[in-house]
């Protein structure tokens, strides 16, 4: 695998939760196995005071406490590891890092390169590239600049458009590097092979053959800690408007004309372009919004949304979303798409199911098992095949068979985490896997109505904490005879699920 070159990280937010959890264990694991260009440095930027080697011993006893490591392999990789305190809201205290970004850059050969990686409240997202700007570090005259940027990508259609505005004040486009970590999940991106790859099913993945498709993102944990946060967001900014509104895309995207970020964006876009817009009709009855309320589950008391911290007594804020949606572009027409997402559901799981239409022959239409294609994103990756065979015995009755692949079957494989394939794809200066500016607009302008709605909706529905959302979201698919799959956290041929 080709290395990066020499090159600079600055990680804004260093002293943060994303940090020490995410960002400094994936570098840890990319340095580990061999991935890493041969010279780099890795600067933590933040208000609080540390020494370097404060910082090093920090994030060292994080990583023995979380992680399986090499003692050697660790000490060698916390010597890339610097300290720098920015007051980062201040444009004249960046003479200091840049100062500092001389000496490591001298020190480690990297010609200039630098990755600027914003792990920081979104507050801080127009801030700092307009301070890195003042003192001349967006220039890429001498080495390339890029520029991360976690979710949310803005609040709101509005915010997200100003945000844009600002990033592209001081930063070009091919310099910023919109993060979405579902995007560098193995299996995400195994949906394009797959599909394109195989003269099988590509054939088959248009409004011919496929009946319906669902796409599921459930979690088992509540808010936990971020009541604060996730009150004033919501399921629909969380998750929907980013994560599963992606993944969809990819799911139904032309195949691009070749395999670059260009082409692959391109493809994304115009999908996203071709959303059916949401009518008044469809906010009443192909959205549901939910709440979720407290109950026992396995001997456990989970209390409701209402009662987690930092979320008010009377919230209106949604933890479930289902919406029926559909895509107006030649391949799809007519095709429902229903997609779910939601907190305190049964199980932790990500997968996309692809149901084919039935037989047109009645004699075998009649009892013939549905045909589904499931392709699970997480936690048991892999993808399962059902279709029907005939019953031993007299006569042509069929009975459900399955076939199935799991990723942990291929041994050779070592599969890198999503913040690991992006950080080095960043890194490298490969785009594919970012959010590109108009698929970002595109998302917003599509979600827009959904937000102006749920800030007054017409009904929010309870569901008791360990079930699978508000029974009003089984009436979406029911009015079309249609049922959501239940899943469990295995990948398995059965129709139990975590309760």
């Amino acid at each position: 695998m080709v290395k990066p070159e020499n090159n600079c990280i600055v990680i804004f937010g260093a002293s943060g939760d994303l940090t020490h959890r995410k960002l400094i264990p994936a570098f840890y694991h990319l340095y580990a196995n061999g991935l890493l260009s041969e010279k780099f440095a890795i600067l933590g930027v933040s208000r609080t005071e540390y020494s370097d080697q404060a910082f090093r011993d920090k994030l060292k006893a994080a990583l023995e406490a979380s992680e399986k490591v090499d003692e050697a392999t660790l000490d060698a990789f916390c010597q890339h590891l610097h300290y720098q305190a920015l007051n980062t809201s201040d444009v004249e205290d960046y003479a200091k890092l840049k100062h500092r970004l001389d000496d490591l850059g001298q020190q480690n050969d990297t010609q200039g390169n630098t990755t600027f990686y914003l792990a920081t409240p979104p507050s801080l997202y127009s801030v700092i590239p307009e301070c890195l700007a003042a003192h001349g570090l967006n220039d890429e005259s001498q080495g390339w600049k890029r520029l991360i940027v976690e979710k949310p990508f803005g609040y709101d259609l509005a915010s997200a458009e100003v945000l844009d505005e600002k990033l592209h004040q001081h930063f070009k486009e091919h310099q910023i590097y919109r993060i979405d970590h579902y995007l560098g999940k193995e299996t995400v991106q195994n949906l394009l092979v797959f599909r394109f790859a195989n003269g099988m099913f590509e054939p088959l993945w248009n409004r011919n053959f496929i009946d319906y498709v669902e796409i599921t993102a459930a979690e088992f944990l509540g808010v936990e800690e971020r009541g604060g946060y996730y009150d004033g967001a919501g399921a629909v900014r969380d998750m929907f408007q980013n994560h599963l509104l992606q993944v969809l895309s990819m799911v139904a995207m032309e195949p691009p004309a070749a395999i670059n970020a260009d082409s692959m964006r391109d493809e994304v876009v115009k999908v996203m372009n071709s959303f059916q817009p949401l009518s008044e009709s469809d906010l009443h009855n192909n959205l549901v919004l939910g709440q979720y309320t407290a109950s026992d589950v396995r001997g456990d008391h989970l209390p409701g949304y209402r009662e987690e911290q930092g979320v008010a007594d009377d919230s209106r804020t949604e933890t479930y979303v289902g919406l029926k949606m559909f895509i107006d572009n030649w391949r799809w027409s007519g095709v429902p798409f229903y997609v779910r997402t939601g907190k305190r559901l049964p199980t932790r799981v990500t997968e996309v199911v692809i149901h084919f239409k039935k037989t047109p022959h009645p004699m075998f239409s009649a009892n013939a098992p549905k045909n589904k294609l499931i392709i699970r994103i997480q936690p048991d990756e892999g993808i399962l095949m059902r279709f029907g065979l005939k019953k031993p015995g007299a006569g042509f009755e069929s009975k459900e068979v399955s076939m199935d692949f799991h990723y942990e079957s291929l041994e050779e494989t070592n599969m890198l985490t999503a913040y690991e394939r992006l950080l080095l794809d960043s890194m490298k200066g490969d785009a594919t896997l970012f959010a590109r500016s108009d698929a970002v607009t595109a998302c917003w302008k599509y979600v827009q109505p959904i937000l102006e709605y749920k800030e007054n909706p017409e009904h929010l529905y309870g569901y008791a904490a360990g079930t699978w959302g508000p029974k009003e979201a089984d009436t979406l698919l029911a009015n079309d005879q249609r049922e959501w799959r239940f899943p469990c956290k295995n990948l398995t041929d059965t129709d139990y699920c975590e309760l």
